[in-house]
């Protein structure tokens, strides 16, 4: 008697270790799929470009950014107008660089 109850449990253990590992499995292929999807290229720009519209710092930074250069390109072009003498140009450029800085700087804070 105690051979045929060592055998239905021996049973009952390999029917619950044999539906243990298809439940398993298929965890472990809903996952492959999960990161399959998500490591590709396309998905990794999405992923990337939502974390950086999300971000209010770096919205702040590159609205700086952009007064700064834009500050900097219109007082070049008041002060120096448009001229093709290339000591103005590169001084231009400096005092342009110079304001988009400054502006960035103040912005900042």
């Amino acid at each position: 008697m105690e051979k045929g109850n060592a055998t239905q449990n021996l049973s009952q253990t390999i029917l619950l270790l044999e539906q243990k590992k298809t439940e398993e499995l298929q965890s472990l292929q809903q996952q492959y799929l999960v990161v399959y999807e998500s490591v590709k290229p396309l998905n990794l720009v999405k992923s990337a470009l939502n974390k950086m519209t999300t971000s209010p710092d770096l919205k702040h930074n590159i609205l700086n950014t952009v007064i700064g250069l834009s500050t900097g390109y219109i007082s070049k072009k008041l002060l120096l107008g448009s001229t093709h003498n290339p000591i103005k140009r590169i001084l231009g450029t400096v005092l342009q660089f110079a304001v988009t800085n400054l502006v960035a700087r103040r912005n900042n804070n």
